[in-house]
């Protein structure tokens, strides 16, 4: 963990509660700073999936990411999506503290993997949490992504 990521809180919210918080942050990172298009930014899985808001120390709202639930072709993996944290926030430990906080949902959960589409320029971050990058590089929403694994538990046998 990184050691300043002690200066923020994260709370796993549903979307009707999550979404206030998730919405300006998704569409500052997205939708204004990365050009997504605001229709590719709002799918079907923001209202069953569980929102991890991370809150700075002043009480703001600086990231969010989603945990989608998992698959019936895969009950024991889970993917992580939208992670976003706002410019002035990165490097601080509030990414990790976010991507700590859906890591322990998914473990406390029983699943076994997480998969998710990190951002080719994130692949370093991803990878300092336990996540390995598997296949060719993609383009997801105009972006360069890889998809990546991170195993939780042993597979049952």
């Amino acid at each position: 963990m990184n050691p300043s990521s002690h200066q923020y809180t994260v709370r796993i919210l549903a979307w009707e509660k999550g979404a206030i918080y998730a919405r300006p942050l998704r569409e500052t990172v997205f939708v204004h700073e990365q050009g997504v298009r605001i229709e590719e930014e709002w799918d079907e899985w923001d209202a069953v999936s569980d929102h991890a808001i991370v809150f700075g120390a002043s009480g703001l709202a600086v990231g969010t990411g989603r945990l989608l639930p998992p698959e019936p072709a895969t009950p024991g993996e889970a993917r992580i999506g939208r992670m976003a944290v706002l410019k002035e926030s990165r490097g601080s430990g509030a990414g990790m503290a976010l991507l700590d906080a859906l890591v322990a949902l998914a473990a406390a959960r029983g699943l076994e993997t997480l998969v998710l589409h990190a951002q080719t320029q994130a692949l370093g971050f991803y990878q300092r949490c336990g996540f390995v990058a598997e296949g060719p590089e993609f383009i997801e929403a105009n972006i360069p992504h890889f998809t990546m694994r991170r195993v939780l538990v042993s597979p049952r046998v």
